[in-house]
């Protein structure tokens, strides 16, 4: 069988062996020569391809315009009484006037001489003025001028016609010589993929929500064969080891499966879309695969359980409503996606109805669940109380009724060793503590109610609650028995009588 070398014959080589040059001349300087003369005439061949194909096309949009004016003009002679300068006058305004900025791809459309209207008028005014001439060179009488311009305008858009057609013509053989001269020669762009192959191994599932851990997959049944020991008790000591290592092992799994799964980025956009948005929900699903993962339903009624308890209860139903979304969807099977959202988006009555009334029964037994935590959390808060040690001892408030005053007197026994300084200090401190509690604070102990006083701490943060305890004895307002610095300055201006 004859081999066919025909496809080499397209080569052109710069370099060959058979080069016949000038003897003065070295061979690599008629290579590099040679070389350069095949590029610069594969450019110029590439770049007049380019630049008939962009005149051709704007010469067919020409022609279309001009063909058309021609037809008007020749139909207008012909037929119509008006003059055919009326037609051709109002097109030159319409031109000049309100041009249209459509131009060939390249041109400038800023540029009236760059658009198909500039170029349109003008050959307009050309053949207007070459026809205005020859008019006026014949000496044609006034009255038959304007019908011998409209005869030659149609004529010689009638010639212009043929002429670009003829151009046309001749510019689309030129170019198929151009491009057939082109594809004798192999050159770099010519090259091209025949056939790849290339693997693209799936995406990888997306990992479960957070705090969940992936369900176990099923294992084959094994096997087990026993042997015959010489050292049962070693073996059963070693066995025993081995199961309290197991048993602590799956203690810290039954730690971790306590943690509560936690919404991810693509699940807390997922659950802001709105009840009954299926078409957006569809889409969502479709764009992000992690939604529909181990957990995912789980996660978002943990989110509704505590949208709950803050008072969210819109965001609350709509975390609901996605959780059951995606529970309905794997129930359906493998394509329960589509099959849901299909009877969904369609607007099944039935499904619609066993949907809802799933969701709104969901969002009442959360609805009760969360009422119950808040209540149990209400009764076992830890909270702290004053409290008496003995039946016999009696708690007492000191509530100061204002600053210690300028004319400070100490009176009665055991007051005369005191430093009258250091008791204005004890007593200002005790006035600045009292002023600083709360109003509501100051109400319950100037009550001298332990109860009212009880109320307001078990109301308070414990951690509050104690500092509050604490300035209350630091600065002697709290006292669980009589005695002490007291402030009876108020009490003792009250009883001075009148000055006269």
């Amino acid at each position: 069988m004859p081999l066919n070398y025909s496809k080499w014959d397209q080569l052109e080589l710069s370099d060959d062996s058979d080069i016949e040059g000038h003897p003065n001349v070295d061979k690599r300087s008629l290579i590099r020569w040679k070389q350069r003369d095949i590029h610069e005439k594969r450019e110029t061949r590439k770049h007049r391809i380019a630049y008939l194909g962009a005149q051709i096309d704007c010469n067919n949009v020409l022609l279309s315009r001009i063909t058309e004016i021609a037809e008007k003009l020749a139909g207008v002679s012909s037929g119509d009484p008006a003059p055919p300068t009326v037609y051709f006058s109002r097109l030159v305004e319409r031109l000049e006037t309100q041009p249209s900025k459509e131009c060939p791809p390249g041109n400038d459309p800023t540029k009236l001489e760059q658009t198909y209207d500039g170029m349109l008028l003008s050959l307009l005014r050309k053949v207007s003025e070459e026809a205005k001439n020859k008019v006026k060179g014949d000496n044609v009488p006034e009255s038959e001028k304007e019908a011998k311009i409209g005869e030659d305008l149609a004529k010689r858009m009638a010639g212009h016609v043929k002429q670009l057609s003829e151009t046309i013509k001749k510019d689309q053989k030129e170019m198929e010589s151009e491009i057939k001269e082109q594809r004798k020669h192999i050159t770099s762009d010519d090259l091209h993929e025949g056939f790849s192959s290339k693997y693209v191994p799936p995406k990888p599932a997306p990992p479960p929500v957070p705090g969940v851990t992936a369900a176990p997959k099923k294992t084959a049944k094994e096997t087990k064969t026993e042997f015959e020991t010489l050292n049962p008790e070693g073996v059963a000591a070693a066995s025993s080891s081995a199961a309290q290592e197991d048993e602590e092992d799956i203690e810290g799994d039954d730690d971790d499966m306590d943690a509560l799964p936690e919404l991810t980025p693509s699940l807390e956009a997922f659950s802001k879309i709105p009840v009954k948005g299926y078409e957006r929900s569809f889409e969502f699903i479709q764009q992000h695969r992690d939604v529909i993962v181990d957990g995912a339903s789980d996660a978002l009624l943990v989110a509704a359980f505590r949208a709950q308890q803050e008072g969210k209860k819109k965001y609350a139903k709509q975390c609901v409503h996605q959780s059951l979304l995606l529970q309905y969807c794997e129930k359906l099977g493998k394509d329960g996606v589509r099959v849901f959202f299909k009877k969904m988006i369609q607007g099944d009555p039935r499904a619609e109805s066993v949907f809802e009334n799933d969701v709104d029964n969901t969002y009442k037994h959360l609805e009760e669940r969360v009422k119950i935590a808040l209540a149990e959390q209400e009764e076992g808060k830890e909270q702290i109380q004053l409290v008496p040690e003995n039946p016999d001892q009696t708690i007492s408030f000191n509530v100061p009724d204002g600053p210690p005053p300028e004319d400070l007197r100490l009176e009665g026994p055991g007051t005369e060793g005191l430093d009258i300084e250091e008791v204005r200090k004890a007593l200002q401190f005790r006035w600045d503590v009292f002023s600083a509690f709360p109003d509501y604070l100051q109400e319950a102990l100037k009550s001298g109610q332990l109860a009212a006083v009880n109320k307001v701490l078990g109301e308070m943060d414990v951690s509050t609650a104690e500092m509050v305890v604490q300035n209350l004895d630091l600065a002697g307002i709290l006292s669980f028995a009589e005695g002490g610095i007291r402030d009876e300055t108020s009490k003792v201006k009250d009883a001075e009588p009148p000055a006269a």
